[in-house]
């Protein structure tokens, strides 16, 4: 009798393109244990074209080789349950638009795998771990995903004012949070400083068209690992909040993501106006001693010159022009080409359709106050600061009013940078981010607000004692909540971590941050005149104090970009 192994044997040697007897293992064993499995634990009878796909069972997880339609990208196990892949996922000459990868690519002309990106150029950090070649992303993908799994994106922004940071800062690590959502995360860098908003002859948003680009690449690669292309949410902290606004403005960006997260976005400064962009960019020129049209001068700049003359603006912008700010005096602009709404109190607020997710801290304003007045102040000194940094009347307004008032102890010893603290938080931060939220429900959208209580100190504040002491929650403190990248967090830290990981694969799943079954407060959305902020870390929702709308934001107390009209 003639066995069936008998018989597949030949075929089998046909298949893998045999001509001579082979052995599959190094020592004598039966063919039906020679064709169990291949190195990869998959049997070699699944090779041949008429076994039962029924019969062999296929990896449910794309592994750290994938193939894609741009080419294979090969990855590294970045945690026990998520793989990490390291992409550039653009190229642009210097004062470009960039253009989208077509072929898979490891950052910087690295063939190590496991090699991190090196950031965009920025003086913040040595010369050996910048590149003018920087458009890349690191993808966090969860195991036990397949290439028909169809799980959402979610797209993070890092911030750093727009001059520094990088897909590589701390905490940015997306393994948790892929996992705890499973969800794809992807880290992205773009262009900063002068690279990203100024070249010589007045075009700017480079950094803007860096995401659309970086968001375009992942339409063409995120399905082959499992991810479905219309469920990308855009998200970011700081400057990478305002760049989600910026995206959010953009008409020609809207296809390109379903939703968005906007954490601690510095509402208050708006986008740059064209004409303070054209004020800037002339100081800009001077400091580069190239004018506009000087291409043998301007090409003849070395990255060091533009560095330079781009710290200059940085230093000196407000000086320049005061809607600048000392902050983010390179941030997008409302060019009306690129940028077609400034989505502030200013003009018309357009029809709107996505849902979003905005968070701010308790002490936004923490490392700013505490770090430039390491004393306590008076309250005569509070008048002073307050006088010089908002002019009258807005000055007399903010200082006549019950919300800031410093209170009279009988020591005489109260220090008046709380009073200061949280005027600035109320100013920059949250009262703009409510407005926002009032004007996005009012116009179609559905906005949801949150205010942590509790979070994780952030590298950057471990030097203000303010900010590491119980009780504060400063400006990043949120971002190791986010992703879960917390060392050694508490059991209210944890459960934070948990409950903020829930809500925000609820809402990258259906837009909504109330996740089915569970016993968490339900988080409502705002409504054009209401904002039921809810309290991340504790009980209850933010009372609202000078974010009435009656006082922040009118003509008693307006905001920067209505002061300067921008």
């Amino acid at each position: 009798m003639v066995s069936i192994s008998s018989l597949l044997y030949p075929l089998l040697l046909v298949s893998l393109g045999a001509t001579s007897p082979v052995h599959l293992r190094d020592h004598d064993t039966s063919l039906g244990d020679q064709l169990k499995f291949t190195p990869g634990g998959v049997s070699i009878l699944c090779l041949l074209p008429f076994v039962s796909r029924a019969l062999c069972p296929r990896s449910t997880s794309p592994g750290t080789t994938v193939s894609t339609p741009i080419g294979t990208a090969h990855g590294t196990q970045a945690s026990k349950g998520a793989f990490r892949f390291a992409v550039k996922y653009g190229s642009a000459a210097r004062w470009q638009d960039s253009q989208v990868s077509n072929t898979w690519q490891l950052p910087n002309n690295s063939t190590d795998v496991t090699a991190l990106p090196l950031a965009c150029a920025q003086t913040d950090l040595d010369p050996s771990a910048y590149s003018e070649d920087c458009l890349s992303m690191l993808l966090y993908v969860p195991q036990g995903i397949s290439s028909s799994s169809k799980v959402p994106t979610f797209l993070w922004i890092h911030g750093g004012s727009f001059v520094s940071g990088s897909a590589t800062d701390a905490g940015l690590d997306g393994s948790n949070f892929a996992i705890a959502t499973n969800s794809i995360v992807a880290v992205v860098q773009y262009r900063l400083g002068a690279l990203g908003f100024n070249s010589p002859d007045g075009r700017t948003n480079f950094a803007v068209k860096d995401i659309m680009t970086a968001l375009q690449f992942l339409h063409t690669v995120i399905p082959s690992f499992g991810g479905d292309a219309t469920k990308i949410t855009i998200a970011g902290q700081s400057s990478g909040a305002n760049m989600v606004r910026a995206l959010l403005a953009v008409p020609g960006a809207s296809w390109l993501f379903q939703s968005a997260v906007l954490q601690s976005d510095p509402m208050d400064y708006g986008f740059l106006s064209a004409s303070v962009q054209s004020e800037l960019q002339s100081y800009f020129n001077t400091q580069i001693n190239c004018a506009a049209t000087d291409n043998a001068c301007i090409n003849a700049l070395s990255l060091d010159d533009v560095l330079t003359a781009s710290d200059a603006l940085y230093d000196n912008g407000v000086g320049v022009d005061q809607s600048a700010t000392q902050e983010e005096p390179m941030r997008p602009v409302h060019d009306g080409n690129l940028i077609t709404s400034t989505l502030d109190s200013m003009t018309p607020f357009p029809w709107q359709s996505k849902p979003i997710l905005l968070s701010t801290v308790m002490n936004e304003a923490g490392p700013a106050i505490y770090n430039e007045f390491t004393d306590p102040i008076t309250a005569s000194f509070f008048d002073l600061v307050v006088d010089s940094a908002f002019e009258q009347p807005r000055a007399g307004n903010l200082l006549n009013s019950s919300h800031y008032r410093v209170p009279v102890l009988a020591d005489g010893a109260a220090d008046a940078r709380v009073q200061l603290e949280a005027m600035g938080t109320d100013q920059v931060w949250r009262c703009p981010t409510w407005t926002f939220a009032r004007n996005w429900a009012g116009h179609g959208g559905s906005a949801f607000v949150g205010l942590y209580t509790l979070g994780e100190t952030y590298p950057d504040n471990t030097g203000t004692p303010f900010c590491t002491q119980a009780g504060s929650v400063c400006h990043e403190d949120d971002i190791e909540i986010v992703f879960g990248t917390a060392a050694n967090p508490s059991p209210a830290q944890s459960a934070l971590i948990t409950e903020v990981q829930a809500r925000y694969n609820a809402f990258l799943h259906t837009g909504n941050p109330n996740p089915a079954h569970s016993s968490y407060a339900t988080w409502s959305a705002a409504s054009s005149s209401s904002v039921p902020a809810l309290h991340l870390g504790s009980s209850g929702t933010a009372t609202m104090g000078a974010c009435d709308p009656t006082f922040w934001g009118t003509t008693n107390v307006p905001y920067d970009y209505q002061v300067f009209g921008i």
